[in-house]
């Protein structure tokens, strides 16, 4: 598990501008200080992928062996959890791409509000 936990990193830090930081004292990945990925549930051999409900549907229909909900409140927001000695790496890179330009768009919209006209 090691390695798959590696990769996971590697892969979300890959991304434009995302760096590791800590949240709960678990490993997560951040644009702009916003979590798009965390590692809290490496001890399940899990990653946790922050999409919309919408998007979490999808990837859970398409590959229901390697995405599941967070369970409770979380996973009905779209914390998705990404069983990482399941997913291969191109996968596992568009699930932790497709949570970073969740981020992005949120981020860059929460600006555009608040941008007078």
């Amino acid at each position: 598990m090691p390695a798959a936990i590696a990769l996971f990193r590697k892969l979300a830090l890959s991304l434009p501008d995302a760096i590791e930081s800590s949240h709960f004292n678990q490993p997560d990945f951040r644009i702009n200080n916003h979590i798009f990925a965390t590692l809290a549930a490496q001890a399940r051999g899990c990653g946790m992928v922050k999409l919309t409900p919408e998007q979490q549907a999808a990837f859970i229909a398409e590959l229901p062996g390697i995405f599941e909900p967070v369970p409770g409140a979380w996973g009905l927001g779209g914390a998705t959890l990404v069983h990482l000695d399941a997913v291969d790496e191109a996968t596992l890179l568009g699930a932790l791409t497709t949570a970073y330009h969740n981020v992005v768009a949120r981020k860059s919209s929460s600006k555009a509000k608040r941008t007078p006209q």
